[in-house]
């Protein structure tokens, strides 16, 4: 998508976006609402640096229309949003909390119609500064202020769909021995490097921070990729867990794996790039399925369930649906995303 912010806005087939500018740290905040046919918009708040304005909206829509997609296929009552805080440089202090503030401001005026959680670049304590100035924020315990991070319930769910893909892809789920690249260890990227290591992967990690890059190897005994190796390096799994649109014409011919399965969101540069994987023969777990674990629990969280088994048996179903997708797309010869994409316009159109 390109063109300027409005040019941007006319062209997206979602509801509506919300816009202000922050004077005081020069800050673009979008509010993507791509679909509310299943309840209120709910997706999370992201910050970031971008070249433009305008590249930080395109990531709000697109980050949004697979938060849609999200919640259609984990079968929650909420529609497809997305926030972006675009920054013009890293934010501290009191500077990043009197942003956070007057964006809590803002989501409030909004009266629930789009409600948020932490994304790429905020944090836990983010959402604690948000939840001061605004009801519509999860993750964050209304009364005593706790709150809880969603990193460890996606990479869980990130687990479920590797042993998925796994099974389509080698005729065995079993992780031990198997090699995985992880692009990323933040928020979700860095326990899913523990998970993986403790049931015997063979991990090697990435980041473009090199010192959590080192600090996660040695932690997980695993091997340091530098950045401008991590699509080449030979793997079976390759699981992005960083910024959008990694999956592209130029990447994808660098990959040296067997599977994608990853928790980073918006993975495709463009749908095309979807039938480049499967014409290399490389199996897609679609991201807004194999990331789901984080939303599932929060989701279930805002509806009262708090007992922890239920909650990862819920984030566990992601493996199943998994299944099904790479079954059918197996049938059909046919990119997974594709057959994703079928289940998704069929539960939105039932409603």
């Amino acid at each position: 998508m390109s063109g300027g912010i409005e040019d941007r806005i006319e062209a997206w087939e979602g509801e509506a976006v919300v816009t202000r500018f922050d004077r005081v740290t020069s800050t673009w905040i979008f509010i993507a609402i791509h679909n509310t046919k299943l309840g209120s918009a709910v997706g999370g708040t992201r910050m970031r640096t971008y070249a433009e304005p305008a590249a930080g909206l395109t990531d709000a829509m697109r980050l949004a229309a697979g938060m849609t997609a999200k919640w259609a296929v984990i079968g929650l009552p909420y529609g497809g949003g997305k926030a972006v805080l675009a920054v013009p440089e890293p934010l501290s202090g009191e500077a990043r909390a009197g942003l956070l503030r007057s964006y809590g401001q803002l989501l409030e005026s909004l009266k629930g119609a789009f409600q948020t959680g932490v994304d790429l670049g905020t944090t836990p304590e983010d959402m604690q500064v948000i939840a001061g100035e605004t009801r519509y924020v999860h993750g964050v315990d209304p009364v005593t202020g706790a709150t809880q991070d969603p990193g460890p319930f996606t990479a869980r769910g990130v687990v479920r769909g590797i042993e998925a893909a796994l099974a389509a892809s080698f005729g065995s789920d079993d992780i031990d021995g198997r090699s995985v690249v992880i692009q990323g260890v933040g928020d979700v990227g860095h326990p899913l490097a523990r998970m993986l290591a403790d049931v015997g992967a063979r991990v090697s990690v990435s980041d473009i921070d090199g010192d959590r890059a080192r600090r996660v190897a040695a932690e997980v005994g695993g091997e340091l990729v530098e950045p401008a190796a991590v699509f080449s390096t030979p793997c079976d799994v390759f699981a992005p867990c960083a910024v959008t649109g990694v999956l592209n014409r130029e990447t994808i011919p660098q990959l040296a794996c067997r599977v994608v399965a990853g928790s980073a969101n918006a993975q495709l540069g463009e749908p095309d790039d979807a039938d480049r994987l499967h014409e290399r023969n490389i199996l897609y777990a679609p991201d807004y399925v194999v990331n789901a674990g984080g939303a599932t629990a929060f989701g279930l969280m805002s509806t009262g369930v708090d007992d922890v088994e239920e909650l990862n048996a819920r984030v566990d179903d992601i493996r199943p649906t998994l299944e099904a997708i790479f079954a059918e797309a197996g049938e059909r010869d046919e990119s997974p995303f594709a057959a994703s994409r079928r289940r998704v316009q069929a539960l939105l159109a039932q409603g």
